[in-house]
């Protein structure tokens, strides 16, 4: 059973129609503005502490206001001192660094020094009153201790061989360095006041609505900002977005890829493409009964007709997924079942399992996209005797439920990650100790956890390769996750300005952003 394109096109135009004339109020860009850019992001901010961000919103910040002992080159997984004069792996286990003098805090929070480093990377590390681990605690789970030399100079220790760690740690979001006295003396306040030393300072923040980046103009870095200002409009919606770019109102957005031929339609725009490496699925909380019966997960997996998702509400402009890692990423397993839609097989099961009438909420955010995947597989669902509730959100809500276990009564959830380049970031979300947090099926293996732990720590690529082969096996005996796609994003941006991205799309890197 599939739904129409002419299902979605009418659920987009809708919410569009709602939404523009809360939206178009400013005036458009023009050159002499042009030493602000207004982009657009599609989520609000909800985390900004590096150890316990949301996703990518909060990345991208960071990858502006923070300093890094080094940082990602423009548009490249290549990287550069940034915070660091010099920075050696002088062994498996031991990473020596030197910073450059007089990197200030905003703020008046003085200057960074090893001390900070020492901070921003242990804290990762520890746990709080109620024992529980920072979000993002395994981009540093190989960390032993950061041992300070000097005022400039230090020696990260490491418990056991990361490979990862560059990629996924120093590098990136959770390699923001943060001052100490800012955060002793903001305590949880550091997750919506930010203080980096960075070329861009956090300047503003009206929720749902904006926030405003501002040069920073004791940065003593390498890079050098290019505007005054980066104004962030919060849309949600891609194709109020997208008539907002239209209509000159943003320079920047990325759009749902069925719009790429909208896009076309402005005259000093550009269209930019890049293949999708996250990962979209329909997860299954296992410890809900009668989910947590095999049999029935195994049902509603049959049910669910995946290709006609990727046409109704993607008009086949996604490739499908079957598993959790892309092509192209270490661990890909190009062996993995496919599995087609079966309507009589999932009746089959379900009469195995002595189950009928059963009634479920089916999770989403409120977008157009994730609602029309949600009508679609409600559709499939009825075909089969399962009656579903559709219970959209926005993104606050939606994501507010990684806080203090309120997953825990989700049945099922259309959940969208993103990926970073290294297969551990994304099997650490499917871990025993991420029930609570992130692991919203609630799907437990000790041997899945043993696996991401020993591939997290050995060099050799083809014996890692095997665990996360592995990993992905156990995901799929579960039965605990339908995979959707790993998507693609779809840029329009301004002829005049020339942004720049990491490959995997979704983090932007603003300090780089430029005119052109």
């Amino acid at each position: 059973m599939s739904i129409s394109a002419n299902r979605r096109t009418f659920l987009l135009g809708t919410a569009a129609a709602a939404t523009v004339p809360m939206l178009f109020h400013g005036r458009p860009v023009l050159a002499a503005d042009r030493d602000t850019v207004t982009i657009r992001m599609d989520t609000d901010i909800g985390n900004l502490d590096p150890a316990n961000r949301t996703g990518s919103t909060e990345d991208n910040i960071l990858y502006a206001v923070c300093q890094n002992l080094a940082r990602f080159n423009p548009n490249s997984l290549e990287w550069s001192p940034d915070a660091a004069k010099s920075l050696k792996q002088v062994s498996d286990t031991e990473i020596d660094f030197e910073l450059n003098p007089g990197q200030m805090f905003h703020g008046g929070y003085g200057e960074m020094t090893a001390e900070d480093i020492k901070f921003s990377f242990e804290r990762f590390t520890k746990t709080d009153d109620k024992g529980n681990k920072p979000a993002y605690a395994d981009d540093f789970s190989a960390l032993d201790h950061v041992e300070v030399t000097g005022k400039y100079t230090g020696k990260i220790m490491l418990k056991n061989p990361a490979p990862a760690l560059w990629v996924i740690g120093i590098c990136d979001g959770s390699g923001a360095i943060l001052s100490k006295a800012a955060c002793d003396k903001l305590g949880d306040k550091i997750s919506t006041q930010l203080i980096g030393s960075g070329p861009y300072s956090f300047k503003e923040w009206k929720p749902k609505e904006q926030f405003v980046l501002e040069a920073n103009p004791d940065y003593k870095g390498p890079d050098t900002p290019h505007f005054k200002q980066i104004v962030t409009k919060i849309i949600p919606e891609p194709k109020t977005a997208l008539l907002a770019y239209l209509a000159d109102e943003i320079a920047l957005t990325e759009v749902d890829p069925t719009s790429q031929d909208e896009l076309k339609k402005k005259n000093a725009g550009e269209v930019k493409k890049i293949d999708g490496i996250d990962y979209q699925w329909i997860g299954i909380n296992v410890e809900k009964p009668p989910l947590d019966n095999i049999k029935v997960r195994q049902a509603i997996r049959y049910a669910i007709d995946v290709d006609a998702i990727i046409a109704g509400a993607y008009n086949n402009t996604v490739p499908r997924a079957d598993n959790l890692l892309a092509p192209g990423l270490l661990g890909y397993w190009k062996d993995t079942p496919v599995y087609k839609h079966d309507p009589d097989k999932a009746k089959a099961l379900l009469a195995e399992a002595g189950q009928t009438n059963i009634s479920l909420t089916f999770t989403s955010l409120n977008d157009a996209t994730s609602q029309a995947i949600a009508q679609i597989a409600q559709a499939n669902l009825a075909e089969v005797g399962i009656n579903v509730t559709l219970k959209p959100l926005d993104s606050g809500a939606y994501w507010a439920l990684g806080d203090h276990d309120a997953s825990k009564d989700l049945e099922l959830t259309l959940i969208p990650y993103s990926s970073k380049f290294d297969p551990s970031f994304q099997t650490q979300w499917f871990l025993s100790d991420q029930v609570g947090v992130w692991n919203w099926q609630r799907w437990k293996s000790p041997e899945f956890d043993q696996l991401h732990k020993e591939a997290a720590s050995i060099l050799d690529k083809g014996e890692r390769e095997k665990k996360y082969i592995r990993m992905q096996q156990l995901l799929d005996e579960s039965a605990s996750c339908i995979w959707i796609t790993h998507g693609v994003h779809v840029f329009g941006h301004d002829t005049w300005f020339k942004p720049a991205f990491l490959p995997n799309g979704i983090n932007w890197q603003l300090r780089f952003y430029d005119k052109a």
